[in-house]
């Protein structure tokens, strides 16, 4: 109940702060207020580690691994950077939520149209190189066995063409809290472990199938098997 409670609060305030934040930042950070307060009221305990690979006054493509609906709001929460998030469209159809996203400035990409996707794939290249980070779940979807799934390119295109650093995030233990299929948060600790910048300047379209092998292995060393 204070999950909800606390949502359409906060959900409310963005919608009204959002007519007068023109770069979203400020609906960005009640976004992070809604993601801590989620994680206190659920008795979640998080771990950043790997801030020291990071500039906060740079933009970057991070690229996360994805077990549990948990990782959307761990990420938001507690990564202390300004970002948006790349989504797929039918996320933005969902009442109140997809508003919400809209509002903050997210960025919707509908899978099922190429062109549609790659205007998408462009106007978030846009915001990177403005200074604006974006992360993306290249699996495209939750993993429910913990296992990494194949990596889809175009968040990888995205990074290639903003030619900005993608950064690698494992994140342990989100499954255990928020296991998939269900809505029952438990109590327990979480690990987001940022690696180092990969970099994509000068790199062509084709290499990207080579980028996201590097991006899938550097994720790889950051997952802890010790929350799994």
């Amino acid at each position: 109940m204070t999950v909800i409670l606390g949502t359409l609060v906060i959900g409310c305030i963005i919608l009204f702060v959002s007519v007068v934040d023109k770069n979203g930042n400020k609906c960005h950070r009640l976004a992070q207020l809604w993601g801590r307060l989620i994680g206190l009221a659920a008795g979640i305990d998080v771990i950043l580690e790997g801030l020291e690979n990071i500039d906060p006054e740079q933009s970057y493509v991070y690229a996360s691994n994805h077990q549990s609906a948990l990782d959307i709001i761990v990420l938001q929460g507690y990564l202390p950077v300004q970002f948006r998030w790349l989504a797929k469209k039918e996320l933005f159809d969902i009442p109140c939520f997809g508003r919400f996203m809209a509002s903050t400035g997210y960025i919707p990409i509908d899978r099922g149209n190429k062109k549609s996707a790659m205007q998408s794939l462009e106007l978030a290249a846009k915001k990177v190189q403005q200074g604006t980070s974006v992360i993306i779940f290249p699996e495209g979807t939750r993993s429910l066995d913990g296992q990494l799934l194949p990596f889809k390119p175009g968040g990888f295109l995205l990074a290639i063409k903003s030619k900005r650093p993608i950064v690698p995030v494992g994140i342990s233990g989100s499954a255990r809290v928020l296991p998939g299929k269900t809505l029952c948060l438990r109590p327990g600790r979480i690990k987001v472990a940022l690696g180092r910048p990969i970099e994509t300047a000068g790199l062509s379209y084709k290499q990207r199938y080579e980028v996201a092998d590097r991006v899938k292995a550097a994720i790889l060393e950051k997952i802890d098997k010790n929350y799994l």
